[in-house]
């Protein structure tokens, strides 16, 4: 890093001063990297309203923090999972009506997709179901070889609700999804790598040390760049390639306007380590 380190800030509206009210969710911030971690080990993680609401609360303070560049998304060791899915005792509660309450947008899909900052999924355990949806809205996807995932929701006479129907065929493609989908077949962290479910699988002497080095490497950049550059690539699998085209330009000229574009040239020119502005 070129940049002071950080650590975990509990002033009042802080991602750790929210999470210290949380009793599902933590928060842990070293060199500009933020750790959100799961934690309801009874429930193996699973989703509840309470989960639901801390996690919201926590990223709405982790996107207004300066002091994170780059989120990890996890599961505390202790539940053994990612996220094992929905709390299905609160599915069995409800009719057509609430849940079409508690479908309203944004959930905790949106929030984790639509955050300006990059979200790397440490899936540490199983993912299914509405565990494995919230991995899909991650931008990448590191698993542990342990790992399962999938959509076991038809098993339940229901299907995948929290956009595991959108996102899952955007990157798996069409027959993959229809076959989890469908068949609520569960599958090992390697196949879910070779059909692009997830991005790496890595063993438990490195798993850790990859999805920090990477995270790392992300927040090392500039925060603006990082910003625009998520935006451009998540465009390309929601727009037409001539529109997706042109918003890149857009973005890429807006980063003409920033502070940090000049140093980062002049740092490059220099062969020094950038100090970039945070704006």
């Amino acid at each position: 890093m070129t940049d002071d380190d950080t650590g975990s800030d509990d002033s009042p509206g802080s991602p750790a001063q929210v999470a210290n009210e949380c009793g599902t969710v933590d928060f842990d911030v070293e060199e500009y990297v933020g750790t959100v971690t799961l934690n309801r080990p009874d429930a193996r993680n699973a989703l509840n309203a309470q989960v639901r609401t801390e996690l919201k609360d926590v990223l709405d303070a982790v996107e207004a923090s300066p002091d994170v560049r780059v989120v990890v998304l996890t599961g505390a060791s202790e539940a053994k999972a990612f996220v094992a899915g929905a709390d299905v005792k609160e599915l069995r509660e409800r009719d057509a009506l609430s849940q079409r309450e508690a479908s309203k947008r944004p959930r905790v899909y949106e929030y984790v997709d639509d955050l300006e900052k990059p979200v790397i999924a440490a899936i540490n355990g199983h993912a299914l179901g509405g565990g494995c949806e919230l991995a899909q809205a991650c931008d990448v996807r590191i698993a542990h070889e342990r790992a399962k995932l999938g959509q076991p929701e038809i098993n339940l006479g229901i299907m995948p609700g929290g956009g595991g129907t959108q996102r899952l065929a955007r990157l798996v493609g069409e027959g993959q999804a229809m076959r989890l989908v469908l068949s609520g077949e569960i599958i090992d962290a390697e196949e879910a790598r070779e059909i692009g479910l997830v991005d790496e699988v890595r063993e438990d002497g490195e798993f850790e040390d990859r999805v920090y080095e990477l995270a790392g490497r992300m927040a090392d950049k500039s925060p603006t760049a990082l910003e625009l550059a998520k935006k451009a690539v998540k465009a390309s699998s929601r727009m037409d390639l001539e529109s997706g085209i042109e918003y890149e330009a857009e973005l890429f000229a807006l980063l003409f306007a920033s502070g940090d574009k000049n140093e980062g040239i002049d740092a490059f020119l220099e062969d020094r380590d950038p100090e970039w502005e945070d704006r």
